[in-house]
Parts: C-alpha cells; sequence; structure tokens
C-alpha cells in the first residue's frame, strides 16, 4: 500500500465517519482535519493527523480527539496515529467544504 492509497482509506474509512456529535457533519468536511500524512516505508504504516476543533473550550473535544486516535483499532492497514491538535489557524467555516455547507444550510 502506497502513502497516498492510506491516506485516502484513513479519510473515507475513518475520518469521514467520526461525525461531530452535535452538528450532522463529518469531522472532515466539517475542516478540522488540517492535515494527513502517511508513511508505509517502514515496519510500521504510521499517519499524522493534523486536527483542531470549532473553538478551543469544544464541550466534545476529548469524545473527538479519543474517536480520531483509536483509528488503528478500526483500519488493518494502519498500525499507528498521531494526532497533532493545533488552534492556529483557528478554525472558521471557509474550512468546511461545500457540501458542509450545504447541510448546515450556509449555500
Amino acid at each position: 500500500m502506497t502513502n497516498e492509497e492510506l491516506k485516502i482509506k484513513v479519510i473515507e474509512e475513518g475520518l469521514r465517519q467520526i461525525y461531530d456529535p452535535e452538528l450532522p457533519v463529518n469531522i472532515y468536511d466539517l475542516g478540522l482535519i488540517y492535515g494527513v500524512e502517511c508513511d508505509t516505508s517502514g515496519e510500521e504504516n504510521r499517519c499524522d493527523i493534523t486536527m483542531t476543533f470549532t473553538s478551543p473550550t469544544c464541550s466534545m473535544s476529548d469524545i473527538l480527539l479519543q474517536l480520531v486516535e483509536s483509528l488503528p483499532m478500526r483500519i488493518e492497514e494502519l498500525d499507528t496515529a498521531k494526532v497533532n491538535l493545533v488552534f492556529d489557524p483557528p478554525w472558521d467555516q471557509s474550512k468546511m467544504s461545500d457540501e458542509a455547507k450545504l447541510t448546515m444550510g450556509l449555500l
């Protein structure tokens, strides 16, 4: 499996399956995921996931973080996932996909 194939699998079968408990949108399309970097060249297949929350005081942050950290248990080809939580740049609605904006009635 290539780096790009693993990245696509992590996004499609992992991140897009995690929904914000307060919104009808998955965290990837909501724009909470700033980056997914995968490496399949070593003994373990790993991904570094950079993400944020809609607010540093998000009440669901612990739950969302646990769900993202649990990706290796749900994706057979992924051995390790490291989550880098950032708040710069801050999240705003411009980071949402058009599909998410439609779902939220913003388009």
